[in-house]
């Protein structure tokens, strides 16, 4: 959670998206019991450049996932404003009604070379929307990222999140990182059980008693 972004200092307009980082085999995590209220049937998505992946859900919904791209800038702030205020406030580590220009301008710059993100697009009353979005960042010269995994509130429990991590954790495998980590709201159990779940370690943050420090080793 980029320092700037989570602790809301950046200072255009009020300021303030959870799930998670790693390397583990993402099918040995259990998930909730699926839903069966939307439609089964795979929806036809708009071919994307380059990688992307039509994934189903456990509850049979189908989503687009595919790197994070510029015309997703308003899907990524109507995705920020529909979070609940407990999402937003676990993803971003404070009080958030909405993202101004300048939060927009860092979370839809992504350096190739030291950053990654991959958003989940569904179809939702007519439109395509951002339900999802998974990213991490490196400090230059570092070989390790910080990591976040967003899901929004009516589409968790469903595996969405854990899929949106293995696309993050492969890119990072593959670019040759070494651990992955995540700080997040000592009051996120979602978050603690993922974490547990993914073989993380977890340790209360000696900077902030609220805060907790998730980290894996990815090699």
């Amino acid at each position: 959670m980029w320092e700037a972004i989570d602790n809301c200092q950046v200072s255009d307009g009020p300021a303030a998206e959870t799930e998670l980082p790693c390397s583990f085999d993402i099918e040995d995590i259990a998930m909730a019991p699926a839903e069966t209220s939307r439609e089964h049937k795979t929806p036809s998505f708009p071919k994307p450049s380059g990688e992307y992946w039509i994934e189903a859900l456990e509850n049979g919904v189908h989503v687009l996932i595919r790197p994070l791209q510029a015309q997703d800038r308003e899907r990524e702030k109507a995705f920020i404003e529909r979070l609940s205020p407990e999402s937003r406030h676990f993803r971003f580590l404070c009080q958030l009604r909405e993202p101004g220009e300048a939060m927009l301008d860092q979370l839809m710059k992504v350096d190739q070379d030291r950053q990654a993100a991959y958003v989940a697009l569904a179809h939702v009353d007519g439109e395509l929307q951002e339900v999802g979005i998974s990213r991490y960042a490196t400090a230059s010269g570092k070989d390790e990222c910080e990591c976040a995994v967003t899901v929004m509130d009516s589409w968790q429990h469903h595996g969405l999140g854990r899929l949106l991590l293995k696309h993050l954790v492969d890119h990072a495998r593959a670019k040759g990182l070494r651990q992955m980590y995540s700080v997040d709201a000592a009051a996120n159990q979602a978050m603690r059980e993922l974490a547990k779940a993914a073989g993380f370690t977890t340790v209360a943050d000696p900077d902030d008693p609220s805060q907790v420090i998730h980290r894996l080793s990815l090699i």
